[in-house]
């Protein structure tokens, strides 16, 4: 057997970002050296960020990549780097049309490269290129049919790029073929609730296929509606855990390997498991490495649900505050249970210097709720000020006559106004604080409380909203400090204060009825009769699904926030807003079919 001590990168890029992510892999790769690694690996399309999306389509941004690449490989061996394998993600171009698509050369391609000696000494190209869910890369890239395989001292290593490790077949099993000893993937494997429970089992399964040690590092941080989590982790040929780093932090993990000696010699065209891919090989060193008592290995405790979703909604928050340059944030604080959440997630992930807000009250407003928000913002040490709307709704009404819904959607519209003037004035970014049920249901109204920049619980239900802020509660307890969110807000009916006595059960079913229904409609798509036959009541169903179907128009114009879910709105789910489909019943009389609900 021989030895290889190998790191692997779990870090934060930024999309477009070249020169800066050339540096966040230069640092890493100086603590990699330092640590004593042979081999360090970075997650996928790491140099460009992830994912680029349509940037790709640009060739000057293709050529950029590559270019930055080249440069990045002088660099590390100018920085006493040259002897270690750096395995890095970019944006690469085809060298041959693909006949199968009749694709021309020179396109992209999602591409990772080892480079050594102040040189690219091999490239590979993502083979299986995902298109469900949040993943269109069939829109953007080729795929690759070249397998590199490296020798680095003694052992075979080849690499591959996420979606291979989630197919049958493919690289993996050419890997297996080629007789590798360490497969290395690099990984943009966005967040969902319960994902890690898959990554694990999945990465033994494709380790036992390959019948080699597997290497998984996955990139951390937010990128607009995407957060990632790392989760990276390390399992043997027998898929057994070796080592598994942390989730929402930057971290080099160091993991010692006992990795057979190469004596294959493949190369040329093989077939495996359906696939037909030209395995290509470069030595770089041949002597193993057989001298140093190798290090324990760290296994990171996984975090419990609520836990892992508080970080992915952190860092989320401040992915999109510190990427897009802002140093502040303004928050609507009402007193009631959402906005409460919001305030508190940004000021975990900004700090409380950082978080500002605003007490709007109107005509219709409880006492208790300027004095739920003043004591969340007292507890947590935010910046806090009152805005009164009262005259601002009044002068309103001196020039315009409204009423009803329309008098309570102008509170809701004068209060987006007032933040998205603080804004302008101070710089602050708005967070909106409308969760994924009253989204889903049209429960929020244009141009007022859906005003903002970035939208922290867009995916959060309203069922969930609460449970994480008991769980944020009870863990600051448990640390010997205040809880964040008083009791109060947790406790109080849910209820907009657009008019007098007003609750939210008034207009929905509760939200113990409604968060499973849209669970099972939005989630899963089941259909109305599958619905009823789940045991849902006829009536409800018809009522939600109305409101669901309507208010597509306004999910639109909803601020961006991170997904969470399975089928989050916008990233994951889209239906036209122009529909005549309907799955619930005919609407009676006194609901038109073409009524949108408003807040």
């Amino acid at each position: 057997m021989a030895q290889l001590r190998v790191g692997l990168a779990q870090v934060d890029s930024i999309v477009g970002d070249l020169a800066g992510n050339a540096d966040v892999v230069s640092h890493w790769t100086r603590q990699a050296v330092e640590k004593g690694c042979h081999l360090v690996a970075f997650p996928e399309m790491v140099l460009t960020g992830y994912p680029p999306e349509d940037l790709v389509l640009r060739s000057s941004f293709v050529q950029a990549s590559l270019s930055a690449l080249e440069g990045l490989a002088g660099r590390l061996a100018d920085d006493g780097c040259g002897e270690i394998a750096v395995f890095v993600g970019y944006c690469g171009r085809s060298e041959s049309p693909s006949p199968a698509l009749g694709r021309p050369a020179g396109e992209p391609q999602n591409s990772a490269a080892v480079l050594h000696g102040g040189r690219v000494v091999a490239r590979y190209a993502k083979h299986h290129l995902p298109n469900y869910g949040v993943f269109d890369e069939f829109r953007y890239f080729v795929r690759g049919d070249r397998l590199p395989v490296v020798r680095l001292h003694g052992v075979d290593v080849t690499t591959v790029i996420c979606e291979d490790l989630w197919q049958e077949g493919g690289p993996v099993s050419v890997a297996c073929a080629a007789g590798v000893g360490l497969v290395v993937c690099l990984n943009g494997s966005p967040y969902e609730r319960d994902k890690n429970d898959v990554r694990g089992p999945l990465a033994a399964r494709r380790a036992a296929e390959a019948g080699a040690t597997l290497v998984y590092v996955n990139t951390v941080g937010g990128q607009d509606e995407l957060v990632f989590d790392g989760d990276s982790l390390v399992v043997d040929a027998g898929g057994n855990l070796v080592a598994r780093g942390p989730r929402w932090e930057q971290e080099l993990l160091v993991v010692d390997l006992d990795l057979p000696v190469a004596t294959a010699e493949v190369t040329g065209p093989v077939e495996a498991g359906g696939t037909t891919m030209t395995v290509e090989r470069v030595v770089l060193s041949e002597q193993a490495i057989t001298a140093y008592e190798p290090a324990v290995a760290r296994i990171t405790e996984p975090l419990g649900d609520d836990a892992a979703v508080w970080g992915a909604l952190v860092t989320a928050v401040r992915g999109y505050v510190r990427k897009n340059r802002f140093s502040s944030v303004v928050v609507a604080l009402s007193g009631g249970i959402d906005s409460a959440l919001v305030a508190t997630l940004a000021c975990d992930a900004l700090g409380p210097e950082a978080v500002h807000v605003v007490g709007m009250p109107s005509e219709w407003s409880s006492d208790h709720s300027i004095t739920d928000a003043q004591e969340l913002a007292k507890r947590q040490g935010l910046h806090w000020s009152v805005v009164e709307i009262a005259p601002m709704v009044d002068a309103w009404l001196g020039a315009v006559t409204l009423t009803g819904l329309a008098l309570e959607n102008l509170q809701a519209r004068v209060r987006g106004t007032t933040l998205m003037a603080l804004s302008n004035e101070h710089g602050h970014l708005v967070l909106t604080t409308g969760n994924k049920s009253e989204l889903a249901t049209g429960f929020s109204t244009l141009y007022g409380d859906s005003a903002g920049g970035f939208a922290p619980i867009k995916d959060v239900p309203k069922s969930l909203v609460w449970q994480l802020c008991r769980w944020r509660n009870a863990d600051a307890a448990a640390r010997g400090e205040v809880p964040p969110i008083p009791e109060n807000s947790i406790g109080k009916p849910p209820s907009a204060e657009l008019s007098p006595g007003q609750l939210d059960s008034d207009r929905l079913p509760s939200y113990d009825v409604l968060d499973p229904l849209l669970d099972a409609y939005v989630e899963r798509d089941l259909g109305r009769s599958e619905l009823i036959t789940a045991g849902f009541d006829a009536e409800t169903v018809d009522r939600v699904i109305a409101l669901v179907d309507a208010a597509e128009f306004k999910r639109r114009q909803y601020p961006p926030g991170p997904k969470i879910t399975g089928r989050a709105f916008g990233r994951d789910r889209r239906l036209p807003i122009t529909s005549r489909w309907r799955e619930h019943a005919a609407p009676t009389a006194d609901e038109p079919e073409q009524a949108r609900p408003d807040r």
